[in-house]
């Protein structure tokens, strides 16, 4: 099987034509859901997790459901990996008992391309992110969120603000926004936590919030990745907050009719006050619900190929 057609890895390895027969079924999936249920029935779907998730595992759950698939879960601190069982194991363990999809997160970058090469014909392998790399999926429901709120992509200034060097939902989000042509992409970061230089190439790089506000059309706001810093000196969180927040203050510099975006977990009075979070200008709870959709979309176009 080829693991550049078979396999949903990363937004770069996949086709421009791949990704919008995505967005365009979950649109479709949007207006009425009704006609895809059962759409796979009969069809099996493991989730393999070897890190926390609740957005991502229960979306992905919830999206094979609504196909009509049958859904394992798979908690890494549950399985054999808690004896020392190697992921590739536990991968082929998996593959031997037929399933169609394997949903993998973990915690290394490119933890999935070996399982990729190994995986035998029939099985699909879905990237739910690794380590700091990539998450294709939640790259797609974003994409499909700003598609529901503005007609044009190419009209969009569209930031991207908070810990970019540790964010793989920056690196897929602005790998796929690149491919879709989003007029403007703003890269905005605190010191030692910008994108790197193949994230930035065609974007614009700010360090005040305050500027990368002006006139924007949706903020995507990201939360401190604590969890990958390795000991990097950060500010407290009401230090971050009083320069890197975004706050009901700082939004009226964007662009009227402007979206606040976040992919959470959420740190509210961090990277985000709480009444940005919950304003009318949020769209957050908009990024979970097409998230279920976007994965159905994905799942159902993975297994046509």
């Amino acid at each position: 099987m080829n693991p550049d057609t078979a396999h949903l890895l990363d937004i770069e390895s996949r086709s421009d034509a791949f990704h919008r027969r995505v967005l365009d079924l979950a649109a479709e999936l949007r207006e009425d859901a009704v006609p895809w249920r059962q759409a796979r029935a009969g069809r099996l779907l493991v989730n393999l997790f070897y890190e926390p998730s609740t957005r991502t595992r229960v979306s992905f759950e919830i999206a094979a459901l609504r196909l009509g698939m049958r859904v394992v879960n798979i908690a890494a601190a549950d399985s054999s990996v808690k004896k020392g069982e190697t992921l590739m194991d536990t991968f082929n363990t998996l593959q031997a008992m037929s399933p169609d999809v394997v949903v993998v997160r973990h915690p290394d970058n490119g933890a999935l391309a070996p399982l990729a090469e190994a995986a035998w014909p029939g099985v699909h392998l879905v990237n739910a992110g690794d380590g700091s790399r990539a998450h294709p999926t939640q790259a797609l429901l974003d994409a499909l969120t700003m598609r529901s709120h503005f007609e044009r992509l190419d009209a969009l200034r569209v930031v991207v603000a908070g810990d970019l060097h540790h964010s793989r939902v920056t690196r897929s989000g602005v790998a796929l926004m690149k491919k879709l042509g989003v007029g403007e992409i703003r890269l905005c970061a605190p010191s030692g936590l910008e994108a790197g230089p193949r994230v930035s190439e065609g974007t614009r790089g700010f360090d005040s919030l305050d500027e990368a506000l002006d006139g924007a059309d949706v903020v995507m706001m990201l939360r401190i990745q604590h969890e990958r810093l390795a000991g990097m000196a950060v500010p407290d969180g009401e230090s971050y907050h009083r320069r890197w927040g975004l706050t009901t203050e700082r939004l009226k510099r964007a662009a009227p009719g402007c979206i606040v975006m976040h992919p959470g977990p959420m740190n509210r009075g961090v990277e985000i006050a709480s009444e940005v979070a919950d304003g009318p200008q949020s769209v957050i709870l908009e990024q979970v619900a097409n998230g279920v959709l976007t994965r159905m979309a994905v799942i159902h176009t993975l297994l046509d190929d």
